[in-house]
């Protein structure tokens, strides 16, 4: 079997959703390849679209379903259990993909002897073929012969893992996984992955469309799913950590916590939660100090993260409720001001 798809499902079925998902599947041109669908105790009609088109397509149509809920990384794990590809490639249930995606994406791998290859993206906001607006993933410097070097910049920004393939034997050999029960669990597994892999490469072009809607989990931000990334932050350093890579690419592993973990939930959380708690905020400034207490000093993060995110997070390490009165007022301030 040359690829294997695994398409986690949950409550897919309005407007066509799946449907168009699966159709960019079964019109793949490479024809040596299955699609394990892996039904997350959906509530809607997802299940059934599903039994349709494994009984229009049982030569290469597999349904997995489960009563209880796994979250993405837990489907995607039933999938890898039962995945017979060379080739593993993950897809949302609710894009799609070019009809040449995969054939591409493997071809430019078995040109290169690469074992994962990428591609960029594009972001729509309606079933169309037509090309949206394109953005880059993984850049062309991150390419070639993984060494240390190379290792060090995919660390930091290893980039989407449903617009890449990667080989079955480097996951089979390397036990590689994905954290169940929350959301973002690619926050940890695409770090990880990305340090076993011996060569990269990536295609650009957008290969890939990107459903904007308001279901999609980037779109509604909940005090739990802050803890879910805050959590996918620290399983990445304890498997980091576990599986010997955290002394070697400590400041890249510190970096890409302090990214994930802390500036990205701080600012999505004062942004998108209505009811904040002090006691959150609490929380998150005593889980970097736990982990990362010198992470403000760190040479990636004075260069990568903005003056102004580091400004407020300095002062959030100082004082929660300095942190929090000073950014409602900022807030406030800039409103009026657009007025």
């Amino acid at each position: 079997m040359k690829c294997s798809v695994i398409v986690p499902v949950y409550n897919m079925a309005a407007d066509g959703k799946l449907e168009y998902c699966l159709d960019s599947l079964i019109n793949q041109t490479i024809q040596d390849m299955e699609i394990i669908a892996v039904d997350d105790a959906s509530t809607d009609d997802s299940l059934k679209i599903l039994q349709r088109y494994e009984a229009d397509y049982p030569e290469k149509f597999r349904v997995i379903h489960y009563e209880k809920n796994k979250r993405q990384g837990g489907a995607k794990n039933e999938g890898l259990k039962i995945a017979r590809g060379e080739w593993i490639g993950f897809l949302d249930s609710d894009d799609w993909v070019a009809p040449d995606f995969y054939e591409r994406l493997i071809g430019k791998a078995e040109e290169t002897g690469a074992d994962v290859v990428g591609c960029d993206y594009s972001l729509v906001s309606e079933h169309t073929m037509e090309i949206g607006r394109v953005v880059q993933n993984n850049t062309d410097d991150q390419t070639g012969a993984c060494d240390e070097a190379q290792h060090r910049k995919l660390v930091m920004r290893p980039g989407s893992m449903v617009i890449k393939v990667y080989r079955g034997s480097m996951i089979r050999e390397n036990g590689l996984d994905f954290p169940e029960g929350i959301f973002y669990e690619d926050n940890c597994a695409g770090t990880v992955w990305m340090l076993y892999c011996r060569r990269f490469e990536k295609i650009n072009e957008p290969l890939y469309y990107y459903y904007q809607h308001d279901v999609s989990t980037v779109h509604y931000i909940s005090e739990g799913k802050c803890r879910d990334r805050m959590k996918a932050g620290e399983l990445m350093v304890m498997e980091c950590s576990s599986r010997g890579f955290l002394t070697k690419y400590r400041l890249e592993i510190e970096f890409r916590f302090a990214e994930v973990y802390y500036i990205t939930t701080l600012f999505s959380y004062m942004s998108g939660v209505r009811h904040r708690k002090l006691s959150f905020l609490a929380e998150l400034r005593d889980g970097m100090k736990k982990y990362f207490p010198d992470f403000q000093d760190n040479p990636y993060y004075l260069r990568e993260i903005g003056e102004e995110e580091r400004k407020l997070a300095s002062l959030h390490q100082k004082s929660n409720l300095g942190f929090y009165c000073y950014y409602i007022a900022l807030n406030t301030w800039r409103k009026w001001r657009s007025r």
